[in-house]
């Protein structure tokens, strides 16, 4: 028995992705101790932000960096930094924005439904492009006196319709407009870490709860040291924007942690458990009648990550794709897969421990009838 059969909550197999509502990763041993140890004393944040953010650009290459509450809590503070700067009557009035830079760029195609972030600190939307793409001229011809930033929600799969990044960046630069980078899930690669600010983004935000496997309610913040500091002048504790996004010591000291532990891993080695587990269940599932499997690349939100994605010829079977996942979620133990095209499923191995994919593979054949 444990905390989650106490209280009769269902523990999930994740083969979807490291989803918010499944909660994100799983921390390794390193991040719960760092955790547990720093419960045990009281500390004042503000010195805890600066020694950890300090810690944090070193170890990331970075001018600066700033532990906030997830990166959608980082999307707040970087709009509220680039709005208000250090500039304490600003601070204060937002989110009423009048009389101050309050417009952010955002590209149309591959707008996702996190930008709720950037109008709650008062800044206004402004869209370029269409779903089918963005040019260039429409970037530079949005851009005036009172845009606050430009910024992009980073995912390899998206970016062909949007200006590219680079570009966005020499225009933002050439008109001094900050750009910001949400890049929650774009880990791997570990080299994302630098290489946005390395191309010139102000700052780029990163999820703590993903690929890092830090703590689901921590996020990171690097690039420029003054906006960092702007970030944290918005930010909890202070009585302003960012203070319902608050961070404790407990996520700071994690997701230092985690970021320690995730700059250790043999990425290689971590690829090579991914591909044998997408193996496995491609090898699992070829030659049956009414289903063909095959490696899938990249992962959902563009990372060079394989998955393995299994299509089910629903005729054939007698049952629909969603009844599968529907009897695959009620069932025991309850298994998350992603919807893939028409008919099909993808595995993601990224959230799945090593042997999972055995579990998952048994129930969906249980599931379709097949042995």
């Amino acid at each position: 028995m444990d905390i989650y059969d106490e209280l009769g909550v269902r523990k999930i197999i994740n083969g979807n992705a490291t989803l918010t509502r499944l909660g994100g990763s799983i921390m390794p041993s390193e991040v719960l101790a760092a955790m547990a140890e720093a419960s045990r004393h009281f500390v004042d944040i503000d010195e805890l932000q600066e020694m950890v953010g300090q810690r944090i650009a070193k170890l990331t290459r970075n001018e600066a960096a700033y532990v906030s509450c997830g990166a959608a809590a980082g999307i707040v503070l970087s709009v509220a930094a680039c709005m208000t700067g250090l500039d304490p009557d600003k601070r204060a009035r937002l989110p009423n924005t009048r009389g101050m830079k309050n417009e952010v760029i955002v590209h149309r195609c591959g707008r996702p439904g996190f930008d709720f972030a950037i109008t709650q600190t008062g800044a206004k939307l402004v869209e370029i492009g269409t779903q089918k793409g963005t040019s260039p001229s429409q970037m530079e011809r949005a851009i005036n006196r009172k845009t606050a930033a430009i910024l992009y929600f980073y995912n390899e799969v998206t970016m062909q319709g949007q200006v590219p990044l680079k570009d966005g960046i020499r225009m933002g630069g050439k008109h001094g407009v900050p750009v910001i980078v949400d890049a929650a899930a774009q880990l791997p690669p570990v080299e994302n870490l630098w290489r946005f600010t390395w191309m010139g983004a102000d700052l780029v935000l990163f999820s703590g709860g993903k690929g890092l496997c830090g703590p689901q309610s921590s996020g990171l913040i690097l690039g420029r040291k003054d906006l960092i500091e702007a970030c944290a002048f918005n930010a909890c504790p202070r009585d302003f924007i960012g203070r319902p996004m608050k961070v404790g010591k407990e996520e700071i000291v994690g997701l230092l942690a985690a970021l320690e532990w995730y700059l250790g891993v043999d990425h290689a080695k971590l690829m090579r458990t991914y591909e044998d587990q997408v193996r496995y269940l491609v090898e699992e599932f070829s030659g049956l009648e009414g289903v063909c499997a095959r490696r899938s690349f990249p992962s959902e939100a563009g990372q060079p990550m394989p998955r393995a994605e299994i299509v089910f010829d629903e005729e054939k079977l007698g049952m629909t794709r969603d009844e599968i996942l529907a009897r695959l979620w009620q069932g025991s133990p309850a298994i998350s897969l992603a919807p893939a095209g028409e008919g099909g499923v993808y595995v993601n191995p990224q959230t799945l421990i090593p042997g999972q994919e055995r579990i998952i593979s048994a129930r969906v054949r249980e599931v379709i009838g097949v042995r």
